[in-house]
């Protein structure tokens, strides 16, 4: 941006501030908006839509997007030129996620004993396990973990590496992550790293890239990216699944579900649980 850093910040009752996030989804500039949505009051229903607009021109989208939701109050902040980022970060407790410890350099003096411990330094990837779907997905994980193990993994849109780096730490001996933004690629390596773990990522935008599709078929695919893009790779996740495997899917709106499952189960799948946070809706499916 050639101007400071900004946020914008939306406040209204549940209704308004899904339908205003089903929006943002929907606009194509916005494709690859950052937002949050997540209740602020219960009692006065009151949820909140956080965003990080990376230009100026999509500091401008949202806010005209927004602006069609008269029930929604919609302020700009202007950030500080330090490294909000980090100062942000900073102040995040660590997330526990079933066996699953998620926590940053702040915090490395509080892991416990008893957890899988991921230490995950977002930069400007997503995924520092705060978010309710990256909690969905370990949660899920988490539950899947109880009955087997997965071989082969694939995390696609994988961020900071989170998931892949879970996987890897519990067990799975070929974990591969994909991501379209090369910078998020850097960071999941060097988080991979920390994490001491062989976790493999990849700049690749569909998974019929070579290293994808090379280290298949999987055992367990997770993809926590946004509704529109799950739609769309049904058909790749179910090809890149071995018969029997799992997709864990998340990204999406609870009103968002029912479209997104319904692009899975017309391609054989069959739903084995949902876990909802927040706003948000994590789908897990087996492939027949």
């Amino acid at each position: 941006m050639n101007e400071q850093a900004q946020q914008i910040i939306a406040r209204g009752p549940r209704a308004e501030a899904e339908a205003a996030a089903l929006a943002i989804d929907a606009d194509i500039v916005l494709e690859g908006a950052t937002y949050s949505i997540l209740e602020e009051d219960e009692d006065r229903d009151v949820w909140r839509i956080d965003a990080f607009p990376t230009s100026d021109a999509e500091a401008d989208a949202l806010r005209a997007r927004l602006a069609g939701f008269p029930a929604l109050q919609v302020v700009s902040e202007t950030l500080a030129d330090a490294d909000w980022l980090a100062m942000a970060l900073s102040g995040l407790p660590p997330v526990r996620a079933g066996r699953f410890f998620v926590y940053g350099m702040h915090d490395r003096g509080r892991t416990p004993p008893n957890a899988v411990n991921l230490r995950i330094e977002a930069g400007a990837a997503f995924g520092t396990g705060h978010h309710g779907t990256t909690v969905g997905c370990l949660r899920a994980y988490d539950l899947l973990l109880k009955a087997r193990r997965f071989e082969r993994v694939l995390d696609v849109g994988a961020g900071t590496g989170v998931l892949a780096i879970a996987a890897a730490r519990t067990g799975s001996r070929v974990v591969v992550g994909t991501d379209i933004d090369p910078v998020s690629v850097r960071i999941a390596r060097e988080n991979a790293a920390v994490n001491k773990t062989q976790a493999r990522f990849v700049h690749a935008s569909g998974l019929s890239d070579p290293a994808v599709r090379g280290a298949g078929p999987y055992d367990l695919v997770f993809a926590n990216i946004l509704a529109r893009p799950l739609v769309s790779l049904a058909q790749p996740i179910r090809l890149a699944l071995k018969p029997g495997g799992i997709a864990i899917l998340s990204g999406l709106l609870r009103t968002q579900e029912r479209q997104v499952r319904a692009a899975y189960l017309s391609r054989g799948f069959r739903l084995e649980r949902r876990l909802h946070r927040d706003a948000w809706a994590t789908l897990v499916l087996r492939r027949a």
